[in-house]
Formats: structure tokens, sequence, C-alpha cells
């Protein structure tokens, strides 16, 4: 019997809808093997969190979260809460809290998502992108000097240490070889004449490690060109924090939008949990009505199975969404259907039985 704790911040607006849909998937794969089992605590931490208490999380909040196998996030956000407050006080103090220096989300167009490029065939958009995710640009170093007068200035310093840059690139190049694929840096080391270029150098360094490994290098604003252009170009991708936020929602888009896109905050050794989540917002317009998309969440679940080893159902996971896409039916409003969020998560779960039952 294999029995994980997993860790449940629902957060705000459309996040607890979203995440009990994620929850609804584990739960039918541990029905279907018995031999494994989730244990959920849910914490009430977000920004409505914040209107009542004054703090995004518990004083005592990391330390609550230390001994989970892993967290299972909604979506944080909420009118009247400033976003450096959201961010800073909730989702970075747990991915820097908790070492999670590696953030993946995968770009990949399945059967039946909707591509606004023409002429493009599903296997050309099939990217997994590596994002530093513990400093570089959100590192939150630098200073406001003379604040409110008029030689007012604001300094943001991007963080680049030899330690955080290595074990990215080095996770990136082991990736490109268990998955057989190329690997693409991307950096801006003709502008950024210090962290980029110092990026830049630590990837030729680490290349020379792993000789069976295609590579390229681009420029940020040549590879959000070529993503439109020939997205085919790029397999596996590493790159900075701030240049990885912005181009995997552009490749979110590519590959059928926001509500389809997932993302893993890891701690590869384990030392501490990962979290998984959807990275669209938590949409407070439509919070309550039934209608958020629930698929980034379920798609996140996928992630979470395969961060524990079980990559046979996050597999299946992801067999489920393509079917229920290529089906057309039980989809929500912003895919042109008229499903309810829990309607999208019943039928993954009947898809999943079924796919189970087909096999058996």
């Amino acid at each position: 019997m294999s029995n994980y704790k997993i860790a449940v911040i629902p957060g705000d607006g459309i996040g607890p809808e979203v995440v009990q849909e994620g929850i609804k998937v584990l739960n039918k794969i541990t029905e279907l093997d018995q031999t494994l089992q989730f244990e959920y605590t849910y914490f009430p931490w977000g920004c409505e969190y914040y209107t009542k208490n004054g703090v995004m999380m518990d004083s005592d909040g990391m330390d609550k979260l230390k001994n989970f196998d892993a967290i299972f996030l909604g979506a944080v956000g909420y009118p009247g809460v400033p976003d450096h407050i959201s961010l800073w006080d909730l989702l970075l103090k747990i991915r820097k809290g908790f070492d999670q220096y590696i953030n993946i989300r995968p770009i990949k167009l399945i059967k039946g998502a909707v591509c606004p490029l023409k002429n493009v065939n599903n296997d050309d958009v099939d990217i997994l992108f590596i994002r530093e995710n513990s400093e570089g640009e959100y590192a939150g170093a630098g200073d406001w000097l003379f604040k409110g007068l008029d030689n007012e200035v604001v300094l943001q310093t991007g963080v680049f240490s030899r330690k955080g840059t290595e074990r990215v690139i080095r996770y990136a190049f082991e990736t490109a070889i268990r998955e057989r694929k190329s690997l693409t840096s991307i950096s801006k080391g003709n502008a950024l004449n210090y962290s980029m270029v110092f990026w830049d150098q630590v990837f030729e360094e680490i290349s020379k490690e792993y000789p069976e490994v295609k590579t390229a290098t681009y420029l940020v604003d040549a590879a959000a060109m070529l993503m439109i252009s020939n997205p085919k170009r790029f397999e596996v991708v590493v790159t900075s924090n701030l240049f990885g936020d912005i181009l995997t929602d552009l490749g979110a888009a590519l590959a059928g939008g926001i509500g389809l896109a997932a993302g893993a905050n890891i701690n590869p050794e384990k030392t501490y949990p990962s979290m998984f989540e959807p990275i669209h917002g938590s949409a407070p317009d439509i919070a309550g009505k039934g209608v958020a998309n629930p698929l980034a969440a379920i798609w996140s679940a996928s992630q979470l199975l395969d961060f524990l080893g079980f990559e046979k159902y996050g597999k299946l996971v992801l067999n489920a969404i393509e079917e229920l896409l290529v089906e057309g039916k039980g989809l929500t409003p912003d895919m042109n259907g008229t499903a309810t969020t829990s309607e999208v998560g019943d039928r993954i779960a009947e898809i999943i039985h079924s796919l189970v039952t087909l096999k058996a």
C-alpha cells in the first residue's frame, strides 16, 4: 500500500472549484488501484484569508506543510489585495522556502485542442519548458530610493548564482537525455551583459558534459517569434524565471489556451514537498457559477502523479483529457461548451474508468 499525504490549498475565486475536480480524478485513480491512497489536508490560505486575518498564510504555515508529500494549489488572487502580496506572501514563499527550484510547464497541443496557428499539426507543438524557479529576476533583490521625490530611483536586481544556474541547466540536460530530445537555452545575452552572459557561459560549460544532446541557444525575442513561426523547433527548453514565466503563457495560447495550462514546482531531491497548480488566475468574476474550466487543474494532478512515480496514471489522465476534447462534449463555456465544472470532472473520471476497462 502506497499512502501519500497531500496538502490542498484551494485558494481564491475558482480555485476551490477546479481543485475539487483534480481531486475527483485522483480519487478515481485510487479507486481503480487500491494499493494507492491519498490523504488530503485542506488549508484555507489565500487572498480571502488575507482580508480577514491580515496574512496570506499562518505564521507557522511552512512548518505545517513541510511533512507533506505534495501540495495541490488552486488559484490565488482577490479584488483589493495587491498582486505582489499574494505572490510574495504565499506562492513565492512556498517555492523559495521549499527550494522548488524547477518549474515544469508542458506546452503540448493534444488532440481536440484548438491552436490559433494555421496549418499546425498536433506534434508540431510539444515543448517541455524547464524554468528556473527560485532566483533570477524574481529574487526580490533591489531597493527603492528617494521615494516620492523628484530623484526617485528604483533598482530591481536579478540574482543568478552559479549553484542555481548550474542545477536547473543540468536538470534540463538530464531531462533531454531521458526524453531523447534536443535542448534549447533561451536568454538575452546581447542586452543583459552580466546575468545572461553568465547564463550562456554556464550552459556552454555544462553542454560539454552531455555531447549526446543536440543543443541550441536563442535570444528571448527571437525565441518568441520562432514559437509562433516554427514551434516544432523546440523540444526541451531551459530558461530563466522571468523569460520562462512569459514564454509559457505564450505557449499556453498555442496549446489550446490558459484553461489547459498546468505547472509543477519541483524540489527534485524531495527534501521538501513539491507543489502542483493550474497556471490560470482566480477569475473572481466567474467564481461560484460552476463554469470554470478544471482541465488545467486536472492536468496538474497528472503532473503530481508523474512526480510521485506513477507515470502510467499521469499518462492515463492526459489520455482522458484528450478523449474529452476529441469528443467535443462536456466542455465548459470558455471552450464553446455548456458543461459545468463538476460535469467536466465527472466525464474525465468516466473516461479514465473506460480506458482502464478497455485495457483489461
